[in-house]
């Protein structure tokens, strides 16, 4: 389970992201990220952020899940629990399945930029799973305007042109929003460390399929 320090609240947020709020590529004479304005002509009114659901909205079990796209055993959990999952419970409509980010770092929020650029939960969950899949390669670096280069080209490959990417990345409202968002989700339903599921309300940490199976299975009766 990854356990990393949440980026601090409040003005300490910006500090903490640096000029990574909103950054479209390098400057090809400087190689230096450009730092978008942050958020400027919102008036004070952000954007709605669209919750990312999978399986049978109405159902009565909702699991929630609490991932970072940038931490390893959330990347591990979608390769094989998750699979199962989806082919045991959410694409039946047994279950309803929200996917909610965790932001520990800059690149995390630039990965979820791109998977909700279109807010179309379809492309979002397809793109989420090419991000879990590639993590170590676009991760690989370290640095933050390779980074950004290995995120747009993986998004290319699903479908996305640089003009789509560049008004998704100097999104400053939508990355305020999104920031807010899951400051609020964390410190509401008590979120340290990710994975972290809740199951109908109750915290569950991470877990082998067969446990999180018996768990569904108790609530569906």
């Amino acid at each position: 389970m990854e356990r990393r320090t949440l980026l601090a609240a409040g003005g300490s947020a910006l500090v903490a992201l640096g000029a990574g709020w909103t950054l479209t590529r390098p400057d090809p004479q400087t190689g230096l990220l450009p730092g978008a304005a942050f958020a400027q002509n919102t008036d004070g009114v952000l954007p709605q952020v669209i919750e990312m659901v999978q399986g049978n909205p109405d159902a009565d079990v909702e699991v929630i899940e609490y991932a970072s796209f940038t931490c390893p055993h959330c990347a591990t959990f979608h390769a094989n629990q998750y699979q199962l999952l989806k082919t045991n419970y959410i694409e039946n409509d047994r279950i309803r399945f929200v996917y909610r980010e965790v932001y520990f770092d800059r690149p995390g929020l630039w990965a979820s930029m791109i998977a909700r650029c279109s807010d179309d939960p379809k492309f979002f969950f397809a793109f989420s799973e090419l991000l879990y899949t590639e993590q170590r390669a676009w991760l690989a670096s370290g640095d933050p305007a390779t980074i950004i280069e290995d995120l747009r080209r993986l998004a290319k490959t699903a479908g996305l042109d640089d003009a789509t990417l560049d008004a998704c990345l100097s999104d400053g409202a939508k990355a305020e929003a999104l920031f807010t968002w899951y400051q609020e989700n964390a410190e509401r339903d008590g979120i340290n460390s990710t994975p972290t599921f809740l199951i109908d309300g109750q915290k569950y940490s991470n877990m082998a399929y067969d446990e999180f199976a018996e768990v569904l299975d108790g609530k569906l009766g």
